[in-house]
């Protein structure tokens, strides 16, 4: 079986040198409901924007074990998702599996993506880029990377903690807005929202940014 059919292969490559500990930290969480972030469904944020997105070629990147992807899929979209752990990829693939839905998996370093279907007609990055904020150059290479993914016209929604949630890291409005600028960017609209996460007790609502943006059509 091909990874659009569900079935990993075997010796598919990664592209990047590591996965910063993500797999080790899916193996840990399993038995108490997985990282974090990994909510058992699309952030409510995103959630609410899913019946406007333009299609059908949809992109998530850092797409965890693939909640969003497949809320995208289950709407009829060609849904690629890219995440740099193989332990998530292989739970998000089981996933669609179950419910029969095409999504395409990928094994892949967000900050050294190659994705021969690119351009996409919209893109979503659900929790990464204040993941990628602390380490300059990775943020880089992945905002420089971004214009080629999205077709003209396609619109980017970036969900992201704001350092107002008080652990010390986390993106500004202003960052944001500096991060999709023109000419490349158009429209760029942030705005407040939470950031869900589940730690075994009480739901957590993080104070965060959902950005809105569209690839220029002239640029």
């Amino acid at each position: 079986m091909s990874a659009r059919d569900g079935e990993a292969p075997r010796d598919e490559p990664v592209h990047g040198d590591h996965d910063d500990g993500y797999d080790e930290l899916y193996r840990d969480t399993a038995d108490s409901g997985g990282p974090p972030w990994d909510i058992g469904g699309p952030q409510p944020a995103l959630a609410a924007v899913l019946d406007h997105v333009k299609g059908p070629k949809v992109l998530d990147i850092g797409c965890g074990t693939g909640d969003l992807a497949i809320a995208l899929a289950r709407r009829g979209h060609r849904v690629t998702a890219v995440d740099i752990s193989r332990v998530a990829i292989d739970l998000a693939r089981a996933k669609a599996a179950r419910e029969g839905l095409p999504v395409h998996f990928e094994v892949q370093d967000a900050t050294d993506l190659s994705l021969p279907s690119a351009p996409f007609d919209s893109v979503f990055d659900s929790g990464l880029l204040h993941s990628l904020h602390r380490n300059g150059a990775a943020l880089d290479r992945y905002l420089a990377s971004l214009p080629g993914l999205a077709a003209p016209g396609a619109t980017v929604f970036v969900l992201a903690v704001s350092p107002e949630a008080g652990h010390g890291w986390g993106l500004t409005a202003q960052e944001l807005r500096a991060s999709f600028a023109g000419p490349e960017w158009t429209g760029t609209d942030v705005t407040k929202t939470d950031v869900v996460a589940e730690t075994g007790g009480p739901t957590l609502h993080l104070a965060g940014h959902l950005l809105r943006t569209t690839r220029a059509r002239d640029a």
